[in-house]
């Protein structure tokens, strides 16, 4: 007799199986990016190279297209480019994570996986209570639960979770997003000689902390570790409110850096910075690889963003993550860029120069609807833009020093923009899927990333110019 996690993974599995060619039959399905076989997706979680493979589970609702008690689906790949879809990691079928298995991360220890993840319970009233939870395995596939580790703290509101655990000398440390009894967000710190008997050390930084100010009633997905000599502190707050080209969705991510004290649990830090200008990006999580590299990879979505409006919903799926990415820390700022094994998926390259003045032009040969396109502006006197598949655009205003994303929105068909300031543009790298689009600005300064759900066959590329423009594209189709 099946026991209720075996049972659920079952009953995922059959629904895969049901809707395996509705899903497939969506002309918005990615292509080069991950995305739930079935249902809903959101967090990355418990991003890890473990003996040479790549794991990447997420946060998985697998019989709607609404969040719900959420499973941890899996994904692995020894390239970060080719991805296969592992067995259901965790279900929610116990007592302390009946109303979902929420965000995690994952550790190697002992020749061992083991995810730490929060256990979300509900009772018949909805009164929320939270668990942080151990699950270990031998061979990557297949996740024993140990339970919990971790109970809710006094101060702290049962909005507790998402825990990221690493290594510190010779001691284990786990930062959490929470709230305290005021609603005010922060990120507190615990650590642990054993991985299973965790001691409080405090909040790491809060809302009103140093150059903060008034920051929000909740802190989600944190992740704090060394790059580059600085200690870098991601996380996704909720609560801010709109300032000029600042903070225009629902929810936000970014970071702040400074110098972690292992000693009191500080983070001595400057001011909050955004970490993508686009329209869908949340819950990044990183993980240090085998070659020294700090990766990432990112929700592309929002909670609460106009989610009943995607019309991949009619295909009973919804929800995508980012490509990989590798972080770096330059001029006190965080730099992403595309990692370089995505460049196997390189093919048919078409290269042009221009020289365009109040003009604009379409190659035919450049179409499409995926493909990677290198953008090397040489002089901007005037704004230039590029306009993808009647849908999208990104346009570059020299004058205004302006950097500038918009779309039709999917929820109105009204246009919507997003922006930041900068001074001169001489790059843009363009990742784009069926129904995605990643744009990474002078060698990863700053990233827009959103999707975009053009008609199925509108395919152009058209470059236009107010003024006097010169660039040279270079595009390639990925496979």
């Amino acid at each position: 007799m099946l026991n209720r996690n075996d049972e659920l993974k079952e009953l995922a599995l059959k629904e895969m199986e049901a809707h395996r060619e509705t899903v497939a039959g969506d002309h918005h399905r990615s292509h080069f990016h991950l995305m739930p076989p079935v249902g809903l997706l959101n967090d990355p979680n418990g991003f890890i190279q473990w003996n040479g493979v790549y794991h990447v589970f997420f946060q998985w609702m697998p019989f709607k297209t609404d969040h719900g008690a959420k499973f941890w689906g899996h994904y692995t790949s020894t390239d970060l480019v080719y991805w296969e879809l592992a067995p259901t990691a965790l279900t929610p079928g116990d007592w302390y994570d009946k109303n979902g298995c929420y965000s995690g991360s994952a550790i190697s220890h002992e020749d061992k996986m083991l995810l730490f993840y929060t256990g979300n319970v509900k009772d018949e009233e909805g009164n929320r209570e939270t668990y942080q939870c151990l699950a270990e395995s031998t061979d990557g596939f297949h996740f024993d639960k140990k339970g919990v580790v971790l109970n809710l703290p006094e101060g702290y509101t049962a909005h507790f979770r998402d825990p990221k655990v690493w290594q510190h000398l010779d001691k284990w440390y786990m930062v959490i997003g929470t709230q305290n009894l005021d609603e005010e967000g922060r990120v507190v710190l615990f650590e642990s000689k054993d991985l299973k008997n965790w001691e409080l050390k405090g909040d790491v930084t809060a809302s009103g902390h140093q150059e903060l100010g008034s920051f929000g009633y909740m802190w989600e997905c944190p992740d704090l570790f060394e790059l580059d000599g600085t200690d870098v502190l991601l996380f996704s707050p909720q609560g801010i409110e709109a300032e000029g080209d600042l903070y225009q969705n629902v929810y936000q991510t970014g970071y702040l850096t400074g110098k972690l004290d292992y000693e009191d649990g500080k983070l001595s830090h400057g001011s909050f910075n955004e970490l993508d200008r686009g329209f869908e990006f949340y819950a990044p999580q990183t993980t240090l690889d085998e070659n020294g590299r700090r990766l990432l990879i990112g929700w592309m979505g929002v909670p609460e963003q106009g989610e009943e409006h995607h019309p991949t919903r009619e295909h009973k799926w919804i929800h995508m993550l980012t490509i990989p990415r590798e972080l770096n820390y330059v001029n006190g700022k965080l730099i992403q860029r595309p990692v370089p094994e995505l460049e196997v998926l390189r093919h048919q390259k078409v290269e042009k120069t221009a020289n365009l003045s109040n003009e604009q032009i379409e190659w035919a040969d450049m179409n499409g609807t995926v493909y990677e396109l290198l953008l090397q502006l040489r002089k901007v006197d005037g704004s230039f833009s590029i306009h993808f598949r009647n849908y999208s655009s990104m346009v570059f205003d020299s004058k205004e020093q302006k950097l500038t994303f918009k779309r039709e929105s999917f929820i109105d068909g009204k246009e919507e923009s997003r922006s930041c300031s900068i001074a001169e543009v001489n790059e843009l790298r363009f990742y784009v899927d069926a129904s995605s689009i990643e744009v990474f600005v002078n060698g990863g300064e700053e990233v827009f990333t959103s999707r975009i759900f053009p008609n199925k066959g509108d395919d152009s590329l058209v470059f236009n110019a107010v003024g006097e423009v010169e660039f040279k594209a270079t595009r390639w189709k990925l496979n």
